[in-house]
């Protein structure tokens, strides 16, 4: 009888121990999911934010997923004139670490006032309009990370330099820290690496600026795009990079990056830019992502991580967009980044 009153009263302690728990996981996920108490719950999570301009004020599309006051991610997507859609698989890897994330539609992109004025088409205007981004999503230097990718990148190294002081942590994903050195990359090391007869008809129709010209499209979709953009066959890219190309706006893509995809040419307004000497200046922990296949110099990106002062590097085995051809290396290594740096062990 007293054994049986025993392992009765271990089962029920491991009973209460086991609902507890239980508990305390139901608490957390609801917790982050809870949009309760937010002034965008109606609208999913969804905020138009204004942007005041020396042009007259305009929305830009944001839209947060998750609750976390500690880890509360900013995403700068690229183009200029991309869109959030470049972040597509995002909801796959950080909702189930429990890291709130923001998609963000710059000025000109396609959910947000696109007023089609090149005179906002600035590096500058678009710091500016990070920073109001983070005033009125109230992030600050004790949950305010900036992932950047590509052009995003050039955004979030430039937001830094001058507002370091609001951020708890720093990501430029697939982004050297110079215009030059990366178009001198995509003509000395990645054209040569195509079929020659390939490079050199691409070659020959932008001598021309034949940059319109189907065949221009087809050759750079076909043996530049799914070796360097996204290494997967086009019939299998997924619908939110498909919807990125759609959803791309050519105006100020053109006008900030150039009609070429072998670096910044032509009168492309970011053509000389470059901070590589300025990298020093940045002394939040800050993260490197680059990629064996990328368009972006991998062994620059390692260096660039060297540079700052509390800097660290990952490589996957992808290519620009290497959170969807190489997602494990990638979300691995920015999950542990963004938990040590809250956490105290960067």
């Amino acid at each position: 009888m007293k054994n049986n009153i025993f392992y009765l009263f271990i089962l029920t302690i491991l009973f209460i121990s086991c609902a507890e728990k239980v508990k305390s996981a139901t608490e957390s996920v609801s917790s982050y999911f809870d949009y309760s108490n937010s002034d965008n719950q109606l609208t999913g999570g969804i905020k138009m934010i204004p942007i005041t301009t020396p042009k007259g004020t305009f929305n830009v599309y944001t839209k947060r997923v998750g609750n976390n006051p500690k880890m509360r991610v900013l995403l700068l997507h690229g183009g200029p004139g991309g869109t959030h859609e470049q972040f597509g698989n995002f909801d796959g890897y950080l909702p189930n670490e429990e890291i709130e994330y923001i998609y963000y539609d710059q000025l000109e992109s396609y959910y947000s006032d696109k007023p089609n004025d090149s005179t906002l088409w600035t590096i500058e205007h678009y710091v500016e309009e990070v920073e109001q981004v983070r005033k009125a999503l109230n992030l600050n230097k004790d949950n305010f990370y900036l992932l950047g990718q590509s052009w995003g990148g050039i955004l979030a190294m430039e937001y830094a330099l001058k507002y370091q002081d609001n951020l708890k942590g720093l990501i430029i994903s697939n982004m050297m820290a110079s215009a030059p050195a990366y178009t001198k990359y995509a003509n000395e090391v990645l054209g040569p690496q195509m079929s020659p007869e390939v490079f050199k008809e691409i070659m020959a129709m932008e001598a021309k600026n034949d940059f319109n010209n189907p065949r221009y499209s087809e050759l750079l979709m076909n043996h530049y795009y799914t070796q360097y953009i996204l290494r997967m066959p086009l019939e299998k890219w997924p619908k939110s990079i498909n919807l990125l190309f759609e959803h791309l706006n050519p105006n100020i893509y053109v006008y900030m990056q150039g009609h070429s995809e072998f670096g910044m040419t032509g009168n492309a307004s970011l053509k000389n830019w470059d901070v590589s000497n300025r990298l020093k200046e940045i002394k939040v922990p800050t993260l490197m992502l680059g990629a064996k296949y990328d368009t972006m110099d991998p062994k620059y990106m390692q260096w660039m991580a060297t540079s700052v002062q509390k800097g660290r590097s990952v490589t996957t085995n992808g290519s620009h967009c290497s959170q969807f051809d190489d997602p494990q290396i990638y979300f691995s290594g920015l999950i542990k980044f963004i938990k040590d740096v809250n956490e105290g062990e960067f």
